[in-house]
């Protein structure tokens, strides 16, 4: 990324919902932000870097960007930490106890839910921990609202000295909307005072401090009843009211224009004074939220009847088409069919790019047999998929390790002879699979790990990290050495090697000979994603259609280049009928990466040859 250019002018600008926090969290004056990057969340720090005045950095995980963040409040600056829904449990335990000692310099920690799973693990909602850690809550509708909580956040913060959590979900995180924006303010540091009574959380100082964080909750909840972003709109047909939060509340608009419905933008602590009107006013309650019932519950718990998750899905997005049926049958009404039918989509399941360095590593891994194979999160998670079939387990960021080796220490007799391979990418190992590889060695586990380095946090867009040599801005920095990085984890020497992943022959004998040695053992492939700049594209390659004999062995490879032309079913002289795969192979998308020619069995797969241009001469004038 290049560097701080400039801020555009105070104008109404287009912007997605994270552009649109990034944008005022650079105007609240704030002079620290940190992130760890993940789907939805990762383009507020990308923008960020974009602007002046303030550092930014790609932290190491989660709970490090948040103890960052931490460190700059309590030295008197603003600050902004942010993260998707599963980063909060690798951040939770500093969170919990910055509850406790609470802010100086206002903090905003900005959490994407991943409502409908489009790159996420589980669909778990955010909401819960301001409940558990006492925190207030915003929930931002659209980008305007985006960019106002995010600076109402700040204010919030230090008026009640915590940390304001802002809830965003991947529609409002993506979708552009006009906002009008305005100018930075600066806001210096101002200075950290030394209190260990209040920040050296020993369990005598951590229990003095509990009475406060109980009070502090009291005050938000009367706070909460009389703020602005609470809004109850009256509306005009009473048979059934809503309340909502986030997108849900647009989508209610939506569906039921007319109907009175309370606007929660502080959702936690929740105004139930407001709620209660409501119900008094209207036949029905049903209260729209994504994902879990929590405000449902609430008001229930508060003796207030409310229907919700008894109508309404628990997962998944509200959107109009959800609500609408959903409500109408509640109060009656016939639910009128669809003005059209959808049209079936062609499946695309996802897939490597054209020539992912990780390609070669899950065709080598497919090849094995007798194995299992724990893996981790990235894109390199696609290796479970067709053709390659070739991981067996993907829980969470760093648990390939401790799964390997749980694997190899509770196997039952039936998996005596079978191997156990982990396989992890380069910021994800430095995230949280380092304490698993430690773990490996210490306890010496019979595992063989693949680290795939290919300088890049490659599933959110090729971001930095610490093995680079980057940071957030394209500057040069320090890069972990990997092999040396393993060996001092406790690898022996011997058992680290470095492998060019697109050398097909060498990545099967290193991980044949690895795993037969019954010790821990690493190898680490070493090139880089193709989408970022130190990707060297090569002449690309093309099929000879009169020497390909259909044999398929290109396609087991899975790079996308690689079509299928035709398909043919012949009879072997033995009988057995198989099924021929012709190949074509998309020259403008390949970049010569050779993974595909390895297995071509008749070496149909050459070089295109080269487009020699005439050399025209030039005239004299």
């Amino acid at each position: 990324m290049a560097a701080p250019q400039g801020a555009p002018a105070a104008s109404r600008l287009l912007m997605s919902g994270n552009e649109a926090v990034a944008r005022a969290v650079w105007e609240s004056g704030a002079r620290v932000a940190t992130a760890y990057p993940g789907t939805p969340s990762t383009e507020m720090l990308e923008t960020l870097a974009g602007y002046p005045d303030l550092y930014c950095e790609w932290s190491v995980n989660e709970k490090v960007s948040l103890e960052v963040a931490i460190g700059a409040s309590m030295a008197g600056s603003r600050a902004f930490c942010a993260m998707k829904h599963v980063g909060v449990n690798v951040a939770a335990d500093a969170l919990m106890t910055l509850t406790l000692t609470g802010t100086v310099g206002g903090l905003v920690v900005a959490i994407a839910d991943d409502v409908g799973l489009s790159s996420s693990q589980n669909e778990q909602d955010s909401r819960f921990w301001g409940r558990f850690a006492h925190l207030p809550i915003l929930e931002a509708a659209d980008s305007q609202e985006a960019y106002e909580m995010a600076l109402y956040g700040f204010e919030l913060s230090e008026l009640f000295q915590c940390p304001v959590l802002l809830r965003m979900t991947t529609r409002v995180c993506h979708v552009r909307a006009v906002v009008a924006a305005g100018h930075r303010v600066d806001r210096p540091a101002t200075g950290f005072v030394k209190d260990p009574a209040r920040w050296v959380m020993v369990p005598g100082n951590a229990a003095r401090r509990i009475p406060l964080m109980y009070e502090r909750e009291r005050r938000l909840r009367e706070f909460s009843e009389d703020s602005p972003l609470n809004v109850l709109h009256p509306g005009t047909d009473r048979r059934v009211g809503f309340v909502a939060s986030g997108p849900a509340w647009l989508h209610v608009r939506e569906a039921f224009p007319a109907s009175p419905v309370l606007k929660l933008g502080l959702s936690h602590p929740l105004a139930l004074a407001k709620a209660r009107r409501l119900a008094e006013m209207v036949e029905r309650l049903v209260v729209i939220e994504e994902t879990e019932p929590l405000i449902e519950n609430e008001l229930k718990a508060a003796g207030i009847d409310a229907h919700g998750k008894d109508i309404l899905p628990r997962f998944g997005e509200l959107a109009p088409a959800t609500i609408r049926p959903a409500v109408l049958r509640l109060i009656g009404e016939a639910v009128p069919e669809p003005a059209t039918e959808a049209h079936p989509v062609f499946p695309r399941p996802p897939t490597m790019c054209v020539a992912c360095p990780h390609l070669g590593v899950y065709y080598t891994l497919s090849q094995l047999r007798n194995v299992i194979i724990a893996g981790d999160i990235g894109c390199y998670t696609l290796g479970a998929g067709h053709p390659w079939n070739a991981l067996d387990s993907t829980i969470c960021m760093g648990a390939s390790m401790g799964m390997a080796l749980g694997l190899d220490k509770g196997r039952a007799a039936s998996d005596a002879n079978k191997k156990v391979v982990a396989v992890i990418g380069d910021s994800t190992f430095l995230h949280m699979g380092m304490q698993g590889l430690a773990d490996i060695t210490w306890n010496r586990g019979n595992v063989t790990v693949l680290i795939l380095d290919n300088r890049a946090v490659g599933m959110t867009g090729g971001q930095d990290n610490p093995a680079t040599g980057r940071d957030i801005r394209g500057n040069p920095a320090p890069r972990i050495d990997f092999a040396k990085l393993v060996e001092a984890l406790g690898v022996r020497r011997e058992r680290i090697r470095v492998v060019d992943p697109y050398q097909l022959p060498v990545l099967f004998k290193a991980l044949r000979e690895e795993t037969k040695i019954e010790e821990p053992s690493v190898i680490i492939t070493n090139q880089p994603c193709v989408l970022i700049g130190d990707y060297e594209k090569l002449n690309p390659y093309r099929v000879i259609d009169e020497e390909c004999t259909g044999c398929g062995n290109c396609f087991e490879v899975g790079c996308p280049a690689i079509h299928l032309t035709r398909r043919e079913k012949v009879v072997k002289p033995s009988g057995k009928e198989v099924e021929l795969m012709f190949a074509r192979i998309e020259t403008e998308a390949c970049t010569g990466c050779g993974l595909c020619v390895q297995p071509c069995a008749p070496e149909a797969i050459v070089h295109l040859a080269p487009v020699i241009k005439p050399v025209v001469p030039i005239r004299p004038l």
